[in-house]
């Protein structure tokens, strides 16, 4: 009778087009009719059906496909309704399996919303780019020396970014470049060091060189391998020199800039100083490093036997008896442990007293400690201010700062946080350091990797002591996606994607004044170093500003409005906003769409005063209620009967009521 019906509509029923399917995807069972599976051709399903794929069927009969029911489901509802609903499941995940079982005006449709957001020319937080060296073969060896075999690094990809002021430097392999932004023209390049034979690990930069042999307009840059240290001097004008190189004896762990002092320290126990006045290198036997940190002048260095040495490297002080540095010790652990982490803070009252400042350090049993120097105990040194036992692992990284502590143990980058109370600049104990926050910044890196890695990829936290402060979290090594989150509380800022796809390999965060106007503020830059050897910035004040706002992007109203139209089968950035024909009509959409407006309207318009009616008229039925129940009282007590004056009282307000007495 259905055929006869349809035949005679001028329709026709193709053998086996209504039958019933029975589907079972990961374990969930599915109804469906055939017609609804196959209306798109070279799908999974029209071959499935058409036998050119093999069918696995389970004890029922169903057609058992090991796929996941949560994301089929709105599949299956496309297939049915040509309509898109997430149900919860998210957009990459949906256009993975949508790819799976070939449904490609599906898989368009989310392509599109997924490009939204991957533009070639970034987001909003996008600040520009450097392109990569024009030939990393322009530069030729100096020297040939025989260096130790270490991993195979891709010359082509940037391992370290520096920053000084207005100015970065990007290591290579085996050179180095320099940046300078100037507000008229930008980023552009200064300097390109030589090559080098072997593998640069280390980097450091100084773009404001007091009394140097050129003048105040000096600019140096140092690079190290292994034991090795090259200086550069480098002028304004682009031109670079040579100063020397030097030798530590012992692997560099650290390379700094301290004033005009080129510093390097190795974990082994020695110290090396190169002053740009004296022009004089020299190396210094200490107890074997742990830590180390600067605060203006000094260079506090962290050691395992639990003492925390410092050097004034403005004086720069040598014995008279054998010309060694004069390294003092500031404090001693109460438990010998080995100071793992360091962090000076100066208070507001350093520069007037010269002698108040606060150190947090962190030691190899998991404490956390906080020592103050005070104006009127300089003669007894630091006291001890607190003390957190709160990590069981090794603390990594410590940072005090003008409102937190924040501290990083071994355990998978765990960190701690405390509210520091101050009052007048100073930390106080009333009411004292509270607990604000616990959460891990997840880094993994390779079984293997070249000792550039480490320098290049430091979580942080960056930014000044006085400001908020970040962390810049690389999940895996191999990525070109990172996570920008605050050090105090561990909420996420922002996500940063290469523009162009490629892997970031380093990173570093640094404050540039772009602008010399009046009122303008220094802005906060991210700085990645891709894998193909250029470098992306990324606006890090604006994304801070759009967190504080709360702003989240939705994408499920896009998809909504997608489902008025059928996207193009072309690649064409602008698909075809033509009105699907499996939906509606043209004068069925524009006139469904006015009268949607017009409702909306008279519902927002009509809403409060309705709401007001609705709350009037139950008070005036409770009134009439007791009215009622107080007459029945007192008809029941006197044995009369109802009038009918009140009865049609109680009508006209919307109440009746029949009473038998």
């Amino acid at each position: 009778r259905l055929g006869s019906v349809m035949a005679a509509n001028g329709s026709s029923v193709t053998p086996g087009m209504g039958e019933i399917i029975q589907l079972n995807v990961g374990g969930t069972r599915f109804s469906t009719s055939r017609q609804t599976l196959m209306w798109i051709p070279d799908s999974f399903f029209s071959s499935l059906l058409s036998g050119r794929i093999s069918t696995l069927r389970d004890e029922t009969g169903a057609i058992f496909i090991d796929r996941d029911p949560t994301a089929f489901a709105p599949i299956l509802n496309f297939l049915r309704t040509k309509e898109l609903d997430l149900r919860g499941v998210s957009i990459s995940v949906l256009r993975h399996e949508a790819e799976f079982y070939g449904i490609t005006p599906l898989v368009r449709r989310l392509l599109l919303c997924e490009e939204l957001d991957r533009s070639s020319c970034g987001s909003v937080l996008f600040h520009g780019y450097l392109p990569p060296p024009e030939k990393f073969d322009s530069v030729l060896p100096l020297k040939t020396t025989t260096r130790k075999t270490s991993p195979v690094v891709d010359p082509r990809k940037v391992l370290i970014i520096a920053g000084h002021h207005n100015w970065i430097v990007a290591a290579y392999a085996h050179f180095v470049i320099c940046y300078r932004i100037k507000e008229s023209s930008g980023w552009q390049q200064v300097f390109s060091s030589p090559y080098l034979d072997w593998t640069i690990e280390r980097i450091a930069l100084n773009a404001k060189v007091v009394g140097g042999p050129h003048g105040d307009k000096d600019k140096m840059v140092a690079a190290a391998s292994e034991s090795s240290i090259i200086l550069w001097s480098i002028q304004d004008g682009g031109s670079g020199n040579e100063i020397g190189v030097f030798s530590l004896g012992v692997p560099v762990d650290d390379l700094f800039f301290i004033g005009n002092q080129l510093v390097a320290t190795s974990h082994t126990g020695k110290v090396g100083v190169w002053n740009a006045v004296t022009q004089h290198w020299q190396v210094q036997d200490v107890v074997p490093i742990t830590s180390c940190d600067t605060a203006g002048s000094f260079l506090l260095l962290g050691c395992n036997n639990g003492s925390i040495y410092y050097i004034d490297m403005q004086k720069f002080p040598l014995r008279m008896k054998d010309n060694d540095l004069l390294v003092t010790e500031l404090y001693h652990d109460p438990s010998n442990d080995a100071i793992t982490a360091l962090s000076v803070y100066l208070t507001p009252k350093t520069s007037v007293s010269g002698n108040w400042i606060e150190i947090a350090y962190g030691t190899s049993s998991g404490a956390v400690r906080v020592i103050v120097q005070h104006p009127e105990t300089v003669g007894s040194g630091p006291q001890l201010f607190q003390t957190f036992t709160v990590h069981r692992s090794p603390v990594t990284k410590i940072m005090l700062s003008e409102k937190h502590l924040v501290s990083v143990c071994a355990d998978n980058n765990h960190v701690r946080t405390w509210t520091v109370t101050r009052f007048r600049g100073m930390i106080s104990t009333q009411p004292g350091s509270t607990p604000l926050a616990s959460f891990k910044i997840l880094s993994l890196e390779e079984t293997e990797s070249h000792g550039s890695y480490c320098s290049g990829n430091d979580i942080g936290p960056f930014g000044d002591r006085d400001d908020q402060q970040v962390f810049i979290q690389k999940v895996i090594p191999i990525t070109n996606k990172l996570f920008v989150r605050l050090s105090s509380t561990g909420k996420r800022i922002c996500e940063v994607q290469s523009v162009d796809g490629t892997t970031i390999s380093c990173f570093m965060v640094r404050e540039c004044e772009g602008s010399s106007r009046m009122g303008s503020r220094p802005r906060r830059y991210l700085f990645t170093g891709q894998g193909n050897g250029s470098i992306q910035m990324w606006d890090l004040t604006t994304a801070m500003d759009n967190a504080n706002k709360g702003e989240e992007r939705k994408k499920e109203g896009l998809l909504q409005l997608l489902d008025q139209c059928d996207l193009s089968t072309s690649r064409c950035a602008t698909p075809s906003i033509s009105p699907a024909p499996s939906l509606l009509h043209h004068t069925r959409l524009r006139e469904s769409c006015s009268r949607s407006e017009r409702e909306l309207t008279h519902t927002h318009t009509h809403t409060h005063a309705h709401t007001h009616y609705r709350n009037t008229h139950r008070e005036k039925e409770i009134t009439n209620y007791l009215q009622l129940f107080t007459f029945l009282i007192l008809c029941l007590q006197s044995r009369r009967r109802l009038c009918f004056g009140y009865m049609a009282h109680i009508t006209m307000n919307n109440t009746f009521f029949t009473i038998t007495y």
